[in-house]
Formats: C-alpha cells, sequence, structure tokens
C-alpha cells in the first residue's frame, strides 16, 4: 500500500511540482493550500509524513505543526518545512514547533525524495 504524504503549501504551483515528484515515486497525496485546509484534511488517517510550507495566510507554517503536534494521530508525524527562508532563526522556530526537517526553494526534486525517504514513517 502507497505511503501518503500531506503537502501544505498557498503555491499551486508549487503543491503541483511536488505532487508530481511524489507521486512519480509511488507516494499518495493530499494537498492543503495553507495550514487552516491541511489541518481540516486531517481527519485520522494515516499520514506517514507532512511538507510544509512557512510562510501561509490563515495559518503559517509554523503555527500549523504546532497544532499538528497536538493531534494525538499526528503527534508522530515527521514535518519537512519547504520555504524559501533560510535563516537559522526561522530554522530554530520550525525545529521548536516540531519540523524534523529544513529544506529551501527552489529545490530538486531528488533531494526532496532522499529527504522524504529518509524521514517518512515505515
Amino acid at each position: 500500500m502507497a505511503k501518503t504524504i500531506l503537502i501544505v503549501d498557498d503555491s499551486t504551483t508549487l503543491r503541483q511540482v511536488v505532487s508530481i515528484a511524489l507521486k512519480g515515486a509511488g507516494y499518495d497525496v493530499i494537498e492543503g493550500s495553507d495550514g487552516k485546509d491541511a489541518l481540516a484534511k486531517l481527519t485520522g488517517q494515516k499520514v506517514h509524513l507532512i511538507i510544509s510550507d512557512v510562510n501561509m495566510p490563515n495559518m503559517d507554517g509554523f503555527t500549523f505543526v504546532s497544532e499538528v503536534k497536538k493531534l494525538p494521530a499526528y503527534k508522530f508525524t515527521p514535518i519537512i518545512m519547504l520555504t524559501t527562508e533560510a535563516g537559522e532563526e526561522k530554522k530554530a522556530a520550525g525545529q521548536a514547533a516540531g519540523a524534523k526537517a529544513w529544506m529551501v526553494k527552489p529545490f530538486k526534486p531528488e533531494q526532496m525524495l532522499n529527504a522524504v525517504s529518509k524521514l517518512i514513517l515505515p
């Protein structure tokens, strides 16, 4: 059975690029247009990994990660922050919120798939 990854980004184009790479590698994909939308899509189904942007309307990535970590079903779901932010302060905030990895845009699909394969839940 394919593993499911939730992609959270307010850019439709970016979600498509990530989705194509992940589907090509055999993963199932759920998409959220921002933190609020993505939280609404976490309805108890198994999600093996979350990839989230930081800067989004309605609910930013840090708030989203903090909220996800409060949900018993997703408390241990690994989260990769995928963002244009490269500053140490932002990285520290992401880690404090519960993110496991930090990837800076633009990224190469191979880099992302490599990170996904290392972090995804069994």
